[in-house]
């Protein structure tokens, strides 16, 4: 056999978790470098076990043996057969992937060395939040401006595939840096940590808990209408507001005592939803080829009425009805923000977003020609309690009870979905010293050492059945980021209270969709500065140049449409930065630390 040159041969593909374990690099090799944090702060995130670089292009350097190539502790990958020992680093982690013995000691625990997350959790993390309230609620606006039946499922395929194509750009980032957060990763690797830091500023303060307030409130309005019934218009606010903080308070309790629990939860919640549409599916198809309901013959508009008649050709009505229907498939970034966790990021990422767009779509599609198929067309056009008008009309009294008891059931589980990771966002940023170092701690508020409620393992057999029943595996009891889940907890109550939504659902709209943009341009930015950083998963290059055309063109109308909304979003965003500099850059001088950039691993081992 010839003999091989390699000499001829380009540099080697980087590997996604060296990558991820530097968490960012600069491009200019002679430049200075500080921490991404100040000094001292815990972040499993931020060690690296050489005190090279291994980015650094020094034709001077000699290359590091293959077998000596080190990993950062939180790595999303199990290399335990043919890693090199970490027990000697000042942290005292053993070999990814090894199984841990004796008590977890909650002073060094990382979620991230806990991998415990299935394919089928991170499908329900994701279907959990994009099924919520929207496609049981109000999908009147996309009907109503797109202008006719075939018109709005138009509409509704449109927006599925374009959020389709942000997810499928998000799996390609998530596969390249594998660790917990989301885009306050992605974007503190690719702009710089500000950009990091100024996403969390707005999805920790404004992002998340003002969803999560959407969506508890929506629930207690359900709730309470199954529990009242025709009353229910007349119930005080506040009643409302009482049954939504509790189901906030139900989910934060059960995501807190174990990731085991609240994944749980989401997969029963996920297959109830499937259920849902499909029954409400099944229904409207029996209902149009019976033509019977319970208070008699059933609508015939959609024999009477061609479905395309009524198109709006009006370019502002489709961009009004596209925002609505991608608005309802919010929610699929959901699972990168707990990536480092997922047993088998790689291979289960892709997946599980190329399983759950097409089913979300299929089950929009499908539950909108129910609706279609039993409702007159000015209803559709103008309800915002789509689904309980639909139970009413087929089931009567019955039904009115039932479809609002399953609106609030998908509504609790998108909460729990948005609750889980969340918590997993605020964890994170407390970790990189974004936010105060007690958020990213795991287990109970001022716990040190072994959690106490694990000590239970060694008292009882109760207590050992209720671990193998609901504990999580290495961490039992109580190893989730309480505090952090408290925090996003008491940030959503106060929303709650307030329950001022429009302007709140403006914001959002604006500032989700410019860190949306700014992310997936990012993943462009990467394919061109990062050419051999390793990709396990790699979308074509079109996937994210329309999805930022698409944000872009939603930015767009924003801005003309409500300017002063707007200026209030890039109001907010500026205020980040004083508080960016004197938590993060100004903790940083008054250690001493020189340089820009995230190249800590010059530091390791100074202090």
């Amino acid at each position: 056999m010839p003999r091989v040159n390699y000499s001829n041969l380009g540099p080697p593909p980087r590997d996604s978790l060296e990558l991820a374990s530097l968490a960012s690099s600069d491009l200019d090799p002679a430049r200075s470098s500080r921490s991404s944090s100040p000094s001292g702060i815990s972040s499993s995130r931020k060690l690296s076990l050489s005190n090279d670089d291994p980015l650094r292009k020094d034709p001077e350097a000699t290359p590091r043996p293959p077998q000596h190539r080190s990993y950062s502790v939180s790595s999303a990958f199990d290399f335990a057969s043919n890693l090199y020992p970490l027990s000697s680093t000042a942290a005292g982690y053993s070999a990814l992937g090894a199984s841990s013995s004796g008590p977890t000691d909650l002073n060094s625990a990382s979620l991230e060395k806990h991998k415990s997350l299935t394919y089928l959790n991170g499908l329900s993390l994701i279907v959990g939040l994009i099924i919520g309230s929207g496609i049981f609620s109000s999908p009147a606006q996309v009907n109503k401006h797109a202008g006719s039946y075939g018109a709005s499922l138009i509409v509704w395929t449109v927006a599925g595939i374009l959020a389709w194509t942000g997810a499928a750009s998000y799996a390609e980032l998530g596969g390249a840096i594998p660790l917990n957060g989301g885009s306050q990763v992605y974007l503190s690797k690719i702009y710089g940590e500000i950009a990091g830091f100024l996403f969390t500023w707005c999805a920790v303060f404004v992002l998340k808990p003002g969803s999560a307030a959407i969506i508890s409130i929506i629930f207690g309005e359900y709730i309470v209408r199954a529990a009242v019934g025709a009353d229910a218009e007349n119930a005080s606010a506040w009643i409302n507001k009482g049954v939504a903080i509790l189901g906030l308070a139900t989910v934060t309790t059960v995501n807190c005592i174990s990731t085991r629990l609240g994944t749980r939860l989401g997969d029963i919640f996920m297959f109830f939803k499937f259920i849902a549409l499909f029954g409400i599916t099944i229904t409207g198809i029996i209902v149009a080829a019976t033509g019977l309901t319970f208070h008699g013959p059933s609508n015939t508009d959609w024999k009477d009425i061609g479905w395309f008649d009524g198109t709006s050709t009006d370019p502002s009505s489709w961009a009004v009805a596209l925002y609505a229907g991608l608005w309802a498939f919010d929610g699929w970034d959901n699972t990168n923000y707990v990536v480092g966790e997922l047993l088998d990021p790689h291979r289960d990422l892709p997946r599980v977003i190329h399983t759950a767009m097409p089913l979300v779509m299929l089950s929009y599609l499908a539950a909108s020609v129910a609706y279609i198929f039993v409702l007159p067309e000015e209803v559709i056009i103008s309800s915002n309690t789509i689904a309980v008008k639909f139970g009413s009309v087929v089931f009567g009294h019955f039904g009115v009870l039932g479809l609002a008891l399953i609106v609030g059931a998908s509504c609790l589980g998108a909460l729990n979905a948005q609750t889980f990771t969340s918590g997993r966002l605020i964890y994170a940023s407390g970790k990189e010293g974004f936010l105060p170092s007690m958020l990213g701690h795991i287990g109970m508020p001022g716990s040190s050492g072994v959690d106490p409620l694990n000590r239970l393992q060694r008292r009882s057999w109760a207590s050992k059945a209720l671990l193998r029943l609901i504990g999580d595996q290495e961490g039992g009891l109580g190893f989730t980021p309480i505090n952090a889940m408290l925090a996003n907890a008491l940030l959503t109550t106060a929303y709650i209270v307030v329950g001022e939504f429009e302007t709140l659902i403006t914001f959002s709209g604006v500032a989700a969709y410019t860190f949306y943009f700014l992310t997936v341009l990012g993943l462009i930015i990467l394919r061109v500065r990062e050419p051999y950083l390793e990709r396990p998963y790699r979308t074509w290059i079109l996937t994210p140049i329309i999805f930022c055309c698409v944000s872009l063109f939603l930015l767009s109308r924003a801005v003309f449409a409500k300017p002063a909304q707007v200026i209030i979003v890039v109001a907010f965003v500026a205020a980040g930065m004083p508080v960016y500099f004197w938590r993060v850059k100004g903790k940083g001088r008054r250690k001493g630390e020189d340089g820009v950039g995230w190249k800590f691993w010059r530091r390791w081992g100074r202090d």
